[in-house]
């Protein structure tokens, strides 16, 4: 499709997330003007998997010519770089600057907001290990926006090129929406590792464990979704089924005696979102 020339973009700091999105963007007719970043091997090889853009570093200041530039750096480099960026250039007057970092408000780019240009964040609610999954996993998810109004358009018609649902995001709640994703995404990743650390014990060998949870956890997502927490819950919690639940916690002394705090931790939300109250079974069961 033909797309605005004028929303063509330099990218900043292609990691996953930048390479996946600029090779997304490439496809959908958005023009990838730059692709900058500290070292100039790495600009290139962003550019290969891109498919477009000329490469150059951070001290480049070309790079700033484009109508919108996306930054696509770590939340804690963002700072930084937005300030390298506000002293490249003297007038931003009409530029987007849009960054994708999930625990940052938009705000950060103060320093380009004060030399003219429209600010905005647009994060990806999904995991992205690799820019080659990115693309994948990119294409119709979805996406929290705030910032500015003019950057906030640009980052709809984005977000309608590929598919996403964009929803809007309180700034100031920003820590909150970031830690929602990590006890998602990360954390289900840790609990999937050792079960399956604790399946291998068992004599299942990795081959056979990684893709049965993964099709459990996929399941209990696809009930999440469709039923709510409560009616997804399955397991010893919703039963009260407290000899069972004795019986996790002395293999995990025995097997995994390190991972025995966390499923203490995790049996109280357990039993609150399953609505059962615990008749100070739990209490004993803990201390036993």
């Amino acid at each position: 499709m033909n797309y605005n020339k004028r929303e063509g973009l330099s990218i900043v700091g292609p990691g996953r997330v930048g390479q996946a999105l600029g090779r997304l963007l490439r496809r959908a007719g958005v023009p990838v003007l730059f692709v900058a970043a500290r070292r100039l091997a790495a600009a290139k090889k962003a550019v290969e998997f891109i498919g477009a853009g000329r490469p150059v570093t951070l001290n480049d200041a070309e790079f700033t010519d484009a109508p919108v530039v996306l930054l696509t750096t770590t939340d804690t480099a963002l700072p930084q770089v937005a300030q390298h960026l506000s002293r490249l250039r003297k007038d931003w007057s009409g530029k987007v600057v849009l960054h994708t970092c999930g625990s940052v408000p938009a705000a950060v780019l103060a320093p380009l907001r004060r030399r003219g240009a429209a600010v905005a964040s647009l994060h990806p609610f999904q995991t992205v290990p690799n820019p080659a999954a990115g693309v994948r996993a990119l294409r119709g998810t979805y996406w929290s926006l705030e910032g500015d109004r003019k950057a906030r358009q640009v980052a709809m018609r984005w977000a309608k090129l590929l598919q996403g649902i964009v929803f809007p995001i309180r700034p100031a709640r920003k820590d909150l929406y970031h830690l929602a994703a990590s006890l998602t995404c990360p954390a289900v990743v840790a609990l999937m590792e050792r079960a399956a650390g604790l399946l291998k014990e068992v004599g299942v060998p990795a081959r056979i464990a990684r893709p049965m949870l993964a099709q459990f956890v996929a399941e209990t997502a696809k009930n999440f979704a469709a039923l709510g927490g409560r009616r997804a819950l399955t397991g010893p919690v919703v039963r009260r089924d407290w000899v069972t639940i004795r019986k996790h916690l002395a293999a995990l002394r025995r097997f995994a005696p390190d991972f025995v705090s966390t499923y203490n931790a995790l049996l109280r939300p357990m039993l609150k979102l399953a609505g059962q109250s615990d008749g100070g079974k739990l209490r004993k069961v803990l201390a036993a």
